[in-house]
């Protein structure tokens, strides 16, 4: 996965940006940090740019920044006042953009960051502003003439319209078959997990810390993590462990999560993600209500991961969380997880599925921020049910310090849990025999 804070590089290629339920816009500004013209405003009432290198799309925005005009040099994105997360998805469904936002005191439009060229590439900085008097507001300062017969603020909904959708590239897949309504899901074909549905009677809901306590249901959030629907495709005889609705909790400091009915028991995907810096960690509780093996325990700024861990069968599955900034805790099944394909780029402990032959894994690991850093790989051999036992189990990395080293891994399908103090790339180069 990526990871991103302000002021980082992001690759120059079509990004889809959401946050959470809000209908965002965005602004195409000149060197004068102006729109040249009311066509340079990207939003549901004007949903393609000129160039077409800005689309808005159900709420979200495609960004082709490899095809934005030369005569732009900011791409800023806006919308109504919310508390959420900006995330902004590659091709290849690595979130190449994090940004937690807070709700302005008194606003009611917010800038929530922006896009700029820099060394002939782009970069994202957070930004946060607040404007008290809306979007008129805010879209004047960046030179839109706004007509007073024409409520600016109509066509940005804070109403989500449906789950964010994946760049046209993404979409031009082969359509997925639709699991049925009652019964088994099949061991074949295509399951999609809705990622950020809007919360429905009786449906899946985000809730807001409590202990695990229903609490109250909030529209779920992007955070940072992919927010499109994610499809993956089932092996036969491999179940990849339960299928369910994503369990979402978002809170601040330290507490306790449990799961509701929604999480049945079987392995589950983990993925977090804690604001700012100090000390942040995840530890699931056994039966007896005490600490077991921590899942996440990390310093590192803006921390973000995923790992897999089973879901008791007599018991819901409750998670201690310390921290001390605002974090986001989801809960999927082990099939959401990214697939090892090609090379893939990342930062800090993050599971992954590998399908392919018996292969070299080439590993480069950065190190920590502050030098040094550990890295670890473990490798599960998968025959039906994803198990975390020692059985079919190999430790296939160790060591500290930056490195670029290759290890064997063995023919697919396997889980592979990898742990970092920092940014990585993994290699796969399958054998072909």
């Amino acid at each position: 996965m990526g990871h991103r804070s302000e002021s980082s590089w992001v690759p120059s290629v079509t990004l889809l940006v959401g946050i959470g339920n809000a209908d965002i816009a965005a602004l195409l500004l000149g060197a004068d940090g102006r729109v040249r013209g009311d066509a340079d405003m990207v939003f549901a009432g004007q949903p393609v740019h000129p160039s077409g290198a800005v689309r808005h799309k159900n709420g979200s925005l495609v960004l082709a920044l490899h095809e934005v005009e030369a005569e732009v040099e900011r791409i800023v994105i806006a919308g109504p006042a919310i508390t959420g997360s900006l995330a902004a998805m590659a091709p290849d469904r690595a979130v190449v953009v994090a940004w937690l936002i807070a709700h302005p005191d008194d606003a009611n439009a917010v800038v929530f960051g922006e896009f700029f060229r820099e060394s002939g590439g782009w970069k994202f900085t957070g930004i946060g502003k607040g404007y008290a008097s809306g979007l008129a507001e805010l879209v004047t300062a960046y030179g839109v003439e706004v007509a007073e017969e024409e409520p600016v603020a109509a066509p940005m909904k804070k109403a989500f319209p449906g789950a964010m959708e994946k760049p046209v590239a993404e979409a031009a897949a082969t359509p997925p078959a639709a699991a049925p309504a009652n019964g088994p899901v099949p061991l074949t074909g295509v399951v999609k997990v809705p990622m950020h549905a809007p919360p429905t009677p009786g449906g899946p809901q985000a809730t807001r810390g409590g202990a695990g306590a229903v609490g109250e249901p909030v529209a779920p959030d992007p955070s940072v993590f992919p927010p499109a629907e994610r499809e993956y495709r089932l092996l036969e005889g491999w179940e990849f462990g339960p299928v369910f609705e994503p369990f979402v909790v978002t809170g601040t400091g330290s507490d306790v999560i449990t799961t509701d009915a929604r999480v049945p028991a079987g392995p589950v995907l983990v993925e977090v993600a804690h604001q700012g810096g100090g000390y942040f960690a995840v530890v699931p509780l056994d039966k007896r209500n005490k600490d077991g093996i921590s899942l996440f325990s990390t310093t590192i700024p803006d921390y973000r991961g995923s790992t897999v861990t089973p879901a008791p069968e007599d018991r819901p599955l409750r998670l201690r969380l310390e921290g001390d900034n605002d974090w986001v805790a989801r809960v999927k099944p082990v099939a959401a997880a990214r697939r090892l394909e090609g090379t893939l780029l990342g930062y800090g402990e993050e599971a992954l599925l590998y399908m392919g032959g018996a292969a070299d894994l080439r590993v480069d690991f950065k190190g920590s921020p502050g030098g040094g850093g550990c890295v670890s790989l473990w490798v599960h051999e998968v025959t039906g049910q994803v198990e975390l036992t020692h059985v079919g189990r190999t430790l296939a990395l160790n060591t500290s310090g930056q490195i670029l080293q290759t290890v064997p891994i063995p023919e697919g399908p396997a889980l592979l849990l990898l742990t970092a103090e920092g940014p990585w790339s993994l290699t796969v180069r399958e054998l072909g025999f």
